[in-house]
């Protein structure tokens, strides 16, 4: 047994020496193989939820461009699986220096225009669905600058696979004779652009560069806007344009070219012009033959025969020589924010104000009198003659209002009112509007006083209704209303409405100024001076004691970002709270259900047309009502300023839509929510609001009071409300 044991052992091992000999005649087992390509990280471009375009090069070859890109998410990963059957096209256009012969013979002049795009990409366009029984409409063929669809080539698209794609454009702008010529110049800037549109998400893009050196800095441009400026006043949703397809706003510049037209209408929509008439909206005008004024509404003849009447449009800015609401200066401007101030275009003269702004213009060569250098005996460069409206309002912000000796006697509060000018000085009633008032109010930490307690016409009191002594240069004003019956430890506010008058600017006015306001012609401008606030004790002032602000609702800044100086009257900042208060009484109108709205300043400010132009025919939805953020106070990120349940002892009066909008009184946070639904509350709303605590039907405002136990807030909170309104 051991003997067997023994000899298999000894073949085994005999095996093993063998095999580790025939491994060693075998030599090296070679060079190890290189890793594997690393596999492509993105995301499939059907299902990304956002996308971002870059350009990262363009090239010029024989007229022949090319343009590579990148594809990514917001967070930056690649986008992949883009092919030429999406809805992708491409533009592309040159900064070209136009000048222009005006005249003939000795009234000839060279009219330098700056730099202007031009596309290479055009068509000629003939009138075809001309809309009958429309006004200011003069059809005639035009040229329209446009793009190429990427899915008209099936090799111009070329996919990398890594979220880089490269895209050849199917013109050759060496060769662009028909049916406009444009001459390529190697050495001028080119603008290539990008329209990407999917089912879920667009993305815009450009790339500015010239092709003699490839530079893409240091080269001339033309960026006088940004789309920043527009969202001032336009939620971006309004502005997706041409189907929601461009909402960048170089690719609508590089696109509405000086040699564009509508041809239906026979207007411009040269982007310059375009912006200018759309935004003079109902004020735009002209004259007839016979020397009247008439309405010179801009219109558009979309897809179909669809009539886009501008003349509807209120532009929100006052006044509407106020430039910078879109010509925006200073730091972080773009490249040629000043542009508009260099006198290279007649273009946004005309737009503005027509071919014929007054009886006795006959010339739409406005540069050639409205200029700096060579000016036209009398009348000023555009920059003055816009000047001269502005000024007024620097000047009156230099003034300031000076509230003193405030007392209470019988019942009724007394209080002195000077005007200083910008050295300090009490100023002399002629300078100052005898017709502007002053206003009153208390509980201002609160929602002011209830209106049958003191209504707001009690409440203000004019200059001309109290006495003025020269020796001091003050007024001595009693309004109306009686003093509260427990004024100790309210916070009072004393609130200027006060107006200074100055001359108008126009033909032969060499500058701006305070003006005696018995002057025929002059104008009133609102002096901006903060509400006077403090605590009422010892029959007067408690200098003691500091006034509580009010909760913060709006933010005044956001409205005048838009309004500018002007909103619609009392224009010392935004105070309408003041004499707006919610249980303010109804106003008749016939078009509302039960003939009867509201007058507080949620409903005129949620239900203002001008906020919401959807049903105006413009589809342009200029201010989303849902989007709370666009006028009211944010902290940290969220918009405080609807925060429910700060104010259970507010009362709002609304006009019942069922019984001829006879009065009916509601709960604070329900209140609110009706200034913007209330015609459109349904049964179940009624009945969740009422099972919350709220009130729909109160007879008067202690009836509400007693009965109100609104618990909105609990699950109402700001970010849910925005969440259920869209946002």
């Amino acid at each position: 047994m051991k003997s067997s044991r023994l000899v298999k052992g000894h073949t085994r091992l005999a095996l093993a020496t063998l095999m580790s000999l025939t491994l060693m005649a075998c030599g090296s087992d070679g060079k190890d193989g290189e890793d594997g390509k690393d596999g492509v990280i993105g995301v499939n471009i059907d299902a990304t939820p956002t996308l971002k375009v870059k350009f990262t090069d363009a090239k010029v070859e024989a007229g022949n461009v090319t343009v590579d890109f990148m594809l990514t998410n917001a967070n930056g990963v690649a986008v992949l699986g883009l092919n030429k059957d999406y809805d992708l096209r491409f533009g592309i256009a040159q900064l070209t220096h136009v000048t222009e012969t005006i005249g003939e013979g000795e009234e000839a002049r060279e009219a330098d225009w700056g730099f202007q795009w031009q596309a290479y990409i055009n068509s000629l366009k003939q009138p075809t669905t001309v809309p009958d029984g429309v006004d200011n409409l003069s059809p005639s063929p035009q040229y329209q600058a446009g793009v190429e669809a990427a899915s008209a080539c099936e090799t111009c698209l070329v996919d990398n696979g890594d979220g880089s794609y490269s895209y050849s454009y199917q013109v050759n702008i060496a060769e662009v004779t028909e049916p406009l010529a444009i001459a390529y110049d190697a050495d001028a800037t080119q603008r290539a652009t990008l329209e990407l549109k999917l089912p879920q998400v667009t993305a815009n893009a450009h790339y500015d560069w010239q092709p003699s050196s490839g530079n893409t800095e240091g080269i001339q441009t033309r960026n006088v806007v940004t789309i920043d400026a527009c969202y001032t006043c336009h939620q971006p949703d309004s502005l997706e344009l041409h189907g929601g397809r461009r909402i960048a706003l170089e690719n609508c510049a590089s696109c509405h070219t000086a040699t564009s037209g509508d041809p239906e209408s026979g207007n411009s929509v040269e982007f310059t012009y375009l912006i200018h008439a759309i935004h003079r909206g109902a004020e735009r005008h002209t004259y007839d033959a016979d020397g009247n004024e008439v309405p010179a509404p801009y219109k558009i003849v979309g897809y179909g025969g669809s009539v886009h009447d501008y003349g509807v449009v209120g532009f929100p800015r006052k006044p509407a020589s106020d430039c910078s609401v879109c010509h925006q200066e200073g730091s972080g401007a773009p490249a040629n924010a000043n542009l508009f101030k260099a006198e290279k275009s007649n273009t946004a003269c005309v737009a503005c104000h027509t071919e014929k702004p007054s009886s006795h213009h006959s010339s739409t060569d406005c540069m050639a009198c409205h200029n700096t250098d060579n000016t036209y005996h009398g009348t000023g460069s555009a920059a003055k003659r816009h000047g001269d409206v502005m000024q007024a309002y620097t000047l009156a912000a230099e003034l300031s209002v000076k509230v003193l000796e405030v007392s209470s006697n019988a019942g009724k509060m007394t209080f002195k009112v000077q005007v200083l000018d910008k050295d300090g000085n009490a100023m002399d009633q002629s300078f100052i509007d005898q017709g502007s008032r002053m206003i009153v109010g208390w509980d201002v930490d609160k929602d002011y006083p209830a209106y049958n307690e003191a209504s707001y016409s009690q409440r203000r009191i004019r200059l001309s209704e109290g006495s003025f002594d020269t020796t001091s240069k003050s007024y001595t004003l009693t309004p109306a209303f009686d003093m509260p019956a427990s004024p100790d430890g309210k916070s009072f506010e004393i609130w200027s409405a006060l107006e200074a008058c100055f001359n108008n600017g126009g033909y032969g006015v060499a500058d701006i100024q305070l003006t005696d306001c018995a002057t025929d012609g002059v104008r009133s401008v609102a002096i901006q001076q903060e509400p006077y606030r403090f605590v009422w004790g010892n029959n007067g002032v408690d200098s003691g004691m500091d006034a509580v602000a009010r909760r913060a609702i709006i933010d005044p800044t956001k409205c005048q970002s838009c309004h500018g100086k002007e909103i619609h009257h009392y224009d010392n900042g935004v105070n309408c709270q003041t004499c707006h208060t919610p249980d303010k009484t109804l106003r008749n109108d016939a078009d509302y259900p039960g003939g009867k709205i509201p007058s507080s300043f949620a409903w005129k400010a949620h239900e203002r047309e001008g906020h919401f132009l959807k049903y105006a025919g413009l589809q342009s939805g200029t201010v989303l009502k849902t989007d709370c953020a666009t006028c009211h106070a944010e902290s940290s990120g969220s918009v405080t300023g609807i925060t429910l349940g700060r104010s259970p002892d507010r009362v709002w009066r609304y006009g019942d839509i069922s019984n001829s909008g006879a009065d009916i009184w509601v709960s604070s946070d329900a209140g609110s929510c009706l200034s913007c639904h209330q015609q459109y509350l349904s049964d179940a709303a009624k009945s969740h609001i009422q099972a919350n605590g709220g009130i729909l039907d109160g007879m008067d405002e202690t009836d509400v009071r007693n009965r109100a136990k609104e618990a909105c807030a609990t699950c109402h909170t700001p970010a849910q409300l925005m969440t259920a309104h869209g946002n």
